[in-house]
């Protein structure tokens, strides 16, 4: 249980939506910060809002807009099952109440064109966590690529494989669109706009669902690329991701997202390799991409500028997905608008 924090005058008032697991790592970072203040937990069942709310002695609700209209919040963190979140997110936005969703944005086109789209009608932050953009081995990709250390890009590779309840599996591209959505976004963050890909997928023996596929991509840039993603496998194997981006230049490898990062000039024989140190476990740590990323919403939510993750970035990351559902379904290749 946390311990009692000391308040600060001028703390952004938030309030989270979603008792889950991943709610939890909000509830967690948004407590611990000293620019704002955890204000209410919202969920679906009494016992564990409750359970959720007392752990941070905070109010709790099973309404949304009980709570917007009793709790005021200044910023809102959605938490939601993305099959589900829809109502709530527009209940947010409708209030005028700037916010963060948790990825994938919406499962439906249509849901997450009409979220956003009513959000900028607003002039609304509306900010999305794809928290992987924010573990230190991808700032430092980002920061090396900005800087021209890699040279043009030449080509790019994301490989994600971890387990899935099987249970769990109710939606046919549930690993496309709840999973790697991560690799969709991170790919254009780092390596620009995607022109066109091909899919193939496989359902692993009648699952109703496609667990497991593989992405032929070509870059705005000219770069090519590979996306290979798995349900069928297990997060605890070492290199279950693995982002692999060549350049005229260099090379740079990701291991894991957060174990490490290294970056080789193309004429060197030597790499360079970032690691966290032994007690440095914040910087390994998959929940502190959270933090990190809400060192820089937070700045920029109060200088009144854009998120650094606009909910846009959910939306486009989606029409990835569906384009490379629609060359499954057709056997083409499905050239993608640029963003």
């Amino acid at each position: 249980m946390p311990e009692e924090k000391k308040q600060q005058s001028k703390q952004l008032r938030v309030a989270v939506i979603g008792a889950g697991g991943w709610g939890y790592q909000h509830a967690r970072a948004f407590w611990s910060r000293k620019d704002t203040q955890l204000a209410a937990i919202v969920g679906r069942t009494a016992q564990r809002t409750q359970e959720r709310a007392d752990a941070f002695q905070v109010p709790w609700y099973l309404d949304i807009r009980e709570m917007l209209e009793k709790e005021k919040p200044d910023f809102v963190s959605v938490c939601l099952p993305a099959q589900h979140t829809f109502e709530a997110t527009m209940t947010v936005i409708e209030a005028g109440i700037p916010l963060m969703s948790e990825k994938p944005l919406a499962y439906r086109l249509e849901e997450a064109r009409e979220l956003t789209a009513r959000a900028e009608e607003k002039n609304l932050f509306y900010a999305i966590d794809f928290n992987q953009r924010y573990s230190i081995p991808c700032l430092k990709a980002k920061q090396d690529i900005d800087a021209g250390r890699l040279g043009r890009p030449v080509f790019a590779h994301w490989r994600f494989g971890h387990g899935w309840d099987t249970q769990l599996l109710d939606h046919p591209y549930l690993n496309l669109i709840e999973a790697q959505c991560h690799g969709l976004d991170l790919l254009e963050h780092l390596c620009g706009p995607i022109r066109s890909c091909m899919a193939e997928m496989t359902d692993n023996g009648g699952r109703n669902s496609y667990s497991s596929f593989t992405l032929s991509l070509r870059f705005e840039n000219g770069a090519v690329g590979s996306f290979l993603a798995t349900l069928d496998a297990n997060e605890h194997n070492r290199l279950s991701q693995l982002i692999e981006i060549g350049g005229t230049d260099g090379r740079i490898l990701i291991e894991d997202n957060v174990r490490s990062y290294t970056f080789q000039a193309t004429d060197s024989e030597m790499a360079e390799t970032w690691q966290a140190g032994f007690f440095e476990d914040g910087l390994r740590s998959f929940g502190h991409n959270l933090d990190r990323h809400l060192d820089a919403l937070i700045p920029a939510l109060l200088a009144g500028q854009e998120p650094p993750v606009p909910a846009r970035r959910g939306l486009r990351a989606l029409e990835l997905a569906y384009a490379a559902i629609e060359s499954f379904q057709t056997g083409r290749r499905i050239e993608v608008k640029a963003d």
